[in-house]
């Protein structure tokens, strides 16, 4: 998140046939920052009401897990497959397939019969929106001209911003209103009028657009990729549940030579066609190399405390869905503040020294939220948890908001589109990575068998100690943040603005949770 979009995006040359006076292209514009703030607001809703959806449907962890990485694994898999499509057969066609599955998926996730149904339709959601999300920009671009985008874009971070902050609440009061007595299920089948409108509205005012030269599909690359994470996260989330199986360990351990096979593969294919899922002639930049490596791990680190964050508030403390998404409201409103502030005042003076001292804050955050877990015990408050999440917040920020621009700054404008969809891919798999190994970092630090009384002690105890392990992650990212260029060159089309709405959507969907919103450096 989330959400927005996250993807390459080979962008034809704006449409001829745009008139400033034509106020069609505005209603389109509504449109896809409706399907895009739909699908942040989405993950977001999702995390705050599992506990809900576990106490309701007698969901195992491993099952909690799976709803939430599951959808984020479907997401990675798809985004540049998804962009590629749009750009083949239509960004209008794809974008309408897409809204309209994803709808599906949130009333097949709404009428679930149980968690392995809820699951499944999870990862359809996810598969749905990989191809629904990378069109939003691209529709942008074909739908505006370049002077009018930079306006655009200042708007559409501005609005997925806002999703950020009102995710949360909206889903712990659909989850606390209890509507009709569908206890949690409100928060998927809000979608529905939403989707319907966008469908329909958006078959008469989209304006189709394709590539001029599209990239071919690379199915097998998509397949590697996919069976390698499932390989690795599958054991992951089940195994505290079996107890540790040799298979899962010989899963995992296969799983790294399906990666092998996978850069094999995409060598070969890059000779062939020159269209390969992955352009591994980006990582001999070494910026590139090194911010690949920063988001994965930020995604791992944020896959693990967005998921244990919520456990510990409403299973842990006992707290109730409501009390826990007011709780969050201020780390949503200081990444937004930060991120608008570090794009535009304090990255073009200081460069990476930004990123890093993001890096800093959030660690600084984690060690004060650890210290007063233990101080207040059960008994601490949302007010006493304002002060790190605030500090954690202003940390991501300065972080997310220009990450992708930074990493993006030396490499070949001819591969900016493929490298920003390869930068949002792996922030998506490495989340779903994170909650995987919420059952390593979280679960394996609570007794198989506790007292009712001893419950809420426990999940403190692994709250903490999960707390540390992503402190150690960030140690990590500041020293990896050290072969990040130390400016970045502005390259992106659409100026400052393009930047800021890119930032700030980065933004906006981590402080969201595990996010889904991103924007791709758009080439000219």
């Amino acid at each position: 998140m989330t959400s927005s979009s996250s993807l390459p995006s080979t962008a034809s040359a704006p449409a001829e046939s745009s008139d400033p006076s034509d106020r069609r292209r505005w209603i389109a514009l509504a449109i896809v920052m409706t399907a895009a703030f739909m699908d942040l607001v989405d993950v977001t809703i999702v995390n705050i009401a599992i506990p809900s959806i576990r106490e309701d449907t007698g969901a195992s962890f491993s099952s909690i897990q799976w709803i939430t990485a599951g959808y984020s694994l479907a997401f990675a898999a798809g985004l540049i497959t998804g962009g590629r499509l749009g750009d083949i057969y239509g960004r209008k066609r794809l974008f309408l397939i897409g809204i309209g599955g994803f709808t599906l998926a949130s009333a097949l996730c709404g009428f679930a019969a149980g968690p392995e149904m809820l699951v499944a339709s999870r990862i359809l959601q996810g598969g749905t929106a990989a191809l629904m999300v990378p069109q939003v920009l691209s529709i942008v671009h074909a739908t505006f001209p370049a002077h009018e985008r930079g306006k655009v874009f200042g708007l559409f971070g501005a609005i997925v911003g806002l999703g950020a902050v009102l995710g949360p609440l909206l889903g712990a009061l659909l989850t606390e209103w209890n509507i009709a007595g569908l206890e949690w299920r409100p928060i998927f089948l809000i979608n529905l009028p939403v989707g319907i409108a966008g469908l329909v509205l958006g078959r008469k005012f989209i304006a189709e657009s394709k590539a001029p030269k599209a990239l071919r599909l690379d199915l097998v690359g998509v397949a590697l990729v996919t069976l390698g994470m499932l390989m690795l996260i599958y054991p992951l989330t089940r195994g505290h549940e079996l107890g540790w199986p040799l298979w899962g360990h010989l899963s995992m351990a296969g799983s790294l030579l399906v990666f092998l096979v996978l850069v094999m593969f995409e060598r070969a294919k890059a000779r062939r066609d020159g269209s390969p899922l992955v352009e591994l002639s980006l990582f001999r930049v070494k910026s590139f190399a090194a911010g690949i490596a920063v988001q994965l791990t930020f995604g791992i680190g944020l896959g693990i405390f967005f998921l244990v964050w919520t456990l510990y508030m409403q299973m842990g403390l006992g707290w109730s869905a409501l009390r826990a998404g007011t709780t969050g409201i201020p780390f949503s409103i200081a990444v937004s503040c930060a991120a608008g502030i570090s794009v535009q005042k304090l990255v073009p003076r200081f460069g990476r020294k930004v990123l890093q001292t993001g890096a800093l804050l959030m660690i600084i955050g984690l060690l004060l939220y650890i210290w007063e877990s233990d101080r207040y015990g059960m008994g601490i408050t949302s007010w006493q948890m304002a002060l790190p999440l605030v500090v954690m917040g202003l940390g991501m920020g300065l972080i997310v908001a220009p990450l992708t621009d930074m990493v993006l700054s030396e490499v070949p404008k001819e591969h900016s589109g493929s490298a920003s969809g390869l930068i949002n891919t792996v922030q998506q798999m490495g989340n779903a990575l994170g909650l995987g190994l919420v059952s390593v970092v979280f679960l394996g630090a609570i007794g198989d068998r506790l007292a009712p009384q001893e419950v809420g002690p426990a999940f403190a105890e692994a709250f903490r100690h999960s707390l540390w392990w992503v402190a150690g992650v960030l140690a990590v990212i500041f020293l990896v943040m050290f072969a990040l260029p130390a400016r970045p060159r502005q390259h992106v089309e659409g100026g400052d603005g393009a930047v800021d709405a890119a930032g700030v959507a980065d933004a906006a969907d981590m402080a969201g949770g595990s996010g889904s919103v991103k924007e791709p450096a758009l080439t000219p």
